[in-house]
């Protein structure tokens, strides 16, 4: 900290300097060098445009274009961020709710590894990953590095800790988001074996349905066929969608999307709670000022400190259980 701040003053005086002003700021003289300074800058803007377009739904507002979020969701962002909320009587809600299930943590995940539900490998970092199931972005997560965690999780190398949400029910026409979180859930109490291949087959590209006006209605049954092609028996797949923990998920998706510790903190959304949200070993991972030609898999593992050719070997990622995400630079 007391390096950077020694740094702070001499770049500022670099600017004072006059003799070095022009040099800094001067503009193209001719018309090619002027048409390749626009043309840099427009390559500029559309790179960060392009990383921001990943992160898609604010409070559960699909982010499509500015026109549709500023009609449709402003209002309710800006409700959430300019009243006081008080997440201890939002967590006083989730206490009070009668079903529970048993094996959430205290935030209200799964946690993951090859140990097991709720059993930690320890020494290595814990990746947290909140979603709705009709989010396009999570979607987009899942697809990009699902395989990725999972082969980590099963090797030891992570914890891996999933956060149900079910904040975009109104983007489909038959609470979507609620039944499907309620059935992950009960898999995971169940069946957390084969809890993250069903949440891979959910958000599978030919089967996540769309949200809003393109929102076609999926069934209960469509659920559960998705968790049998995961591996979970037919009887018990026949159960999973009984709505028992509606009420429990309700109230702890309000706690998660009032966390101030789960805002972007960068970007046009920083400020904002927007899915999907990823921490590492409880801090927030700042996906989205990821350089554009880098994937989300490639981030996470550069984020967690592993090469790619070490996933699923023995060797652990070199942050280790309490370390921050060395990628992108902070």
């Amino acid at each position: 900290m007391a390096k950077a701040k020694k740094n702070r003053p001499s770049a500022q005086q670099s600017w004072e300097q006059p003799q070095q002003q022009p040099q800094q700021r001067q503009k193209p003289r001719t018309r090619a060098e002027r048409q390749a300074a626009e043309a840099a800058q427009a390559q500029a803007r559309a790179e960060q445009a392009a990383r921001e377009r990943r992160q898609q739904t604010i409070l559960g507002a699909t982010v499509v274009a500015v026109i549709v979020v500023i009609v449709a969701v402003v209002a309710g962002v800006i409700w959430w961020r300019t009243r006081p909320v008080d997440t201890a009587a939002l967590r006083s809600d989730v206490e009070k709710v009668a079903v529970k299930p048993a094996s959430a943590t205290d935030d209200y995940g799964f946690l993951i590894s090859k140990d097991g539900i709720n059993k930690p490998v320890e020494g290595v970092p814990t990746v947290e990953f909140y979603m709705d199931f009709i989010c396009p972005g999570c979607g987009n997560m899942e697809r990009s590095t699902g395989s990725t965690t999972t082969q980590l999780v099963q090797s030891g190398q992570i914890n891996l800790e999933v956060h149900p949400l079910s904040f975009m029910d109104r983007y489909s026409t038959d609470n979507y988001s609620t039944r499907a979180a309620g059935a992950v859930i009960n898999v995971a109490e169940q069946d957390p074996e084969h809890l993250l291949a069903f949440i891979s087959n959910l958000y599978a590209e030919d089967f996540q349905p769309q949200e809003g006006s393109s929102y076609v209605a999926t069934s209960d049954e469509q659920i559960q066929q998705q968790a049998i092609k995961a591996g979970v028996s037919e009887e018990l797949a026949r159960t999973i969608s009984d709505g028992k923990y509606n009420d429990w998920l309700a109230a702890e998706t309000q706690v998660t999307i009032n966390r101030q510790d789960l805002e972007n903190v960068s970007g046009s959304l920083k400020g904002k709670v927007s899915t999907p949200i990823v921490t590492i070993n409880g801090t927030f991972w700042d996906w989205n000022s990821m350089d554009s030609s880098t994937t989300l898999a490639q981030g996470l593992l550069k984020a967690i400190g592993l090469e790619e050719s070490q996933v699923g070997t023995s060797t652990l990622p070199s942050i280790g259980a309490d370390g921050k995400a060395l990628y992108p630079a902070s």
